[in-house]
């Protein structure tokens, strides 16, 4: 059972139909701290979003059935005080960034995934990241 109720760690829903993905992500995340929500479709992400307090989401553009930017795009519509943080390991339209706080390509991940969530979920400086996809993240996606 998946509990609805705040915890004392910060809490990211991992959404990715690649499940050794998933997998090296909570890992990460939770030996970092975080607790882990995982969901292996967009559908089931996007009902983990709405019904269980998270404080990001961490999104992969290529999916079935719906793609990242239309997860995100619904994610922002629910919860748009919701951090999204999308990840690809081939191009993302620039479209696609209007929808996310910030954008990492897979093979940077092992390197920028961390900083990137400590940044946007203030648990460094107790500030958060404003403004969108940054510009360096948006000449990556292309």
């Amino acid at each position: 059972m998946i509990s609805t109720y705040p915890t004392s760690k910060q809490t990211i829903l991992c959404i990715d139909n690649d499940e050794v993905m998933l997998r090296y992500e909570k890992t990460l995340l939770e030996r970092s701290g975080y607790a882990v929500l995982s969901a292996v479709s967009a559908e089931q992400g996007l009902r983990l979003a709405t019904i269980c307090k998270c404080d990001a989401v961490l999104l992969d553009y290529d999916m079935p059935v719906m793609n990242g930017c239309e997860v995100a795009s619904e994610i922002k519509r629910l919860r748009p005080e919701l951090i999204v943080i999308m990840v690809s390991g081939s191009e993302v339209p620039i479209s696609a960034l209007t929808m996310v706080d910030a954008f990492i390509p897979k093979l940077e991940a092992i390197h920028e995934l961390l900083p990137m969530i400590t940044e946007l979920c203030g648990r460094g400086r107790g500030r958060r990241h404003k403004g969108g996809v940054r510009q360096e993240d948006r000449q990556r996606a292309s």
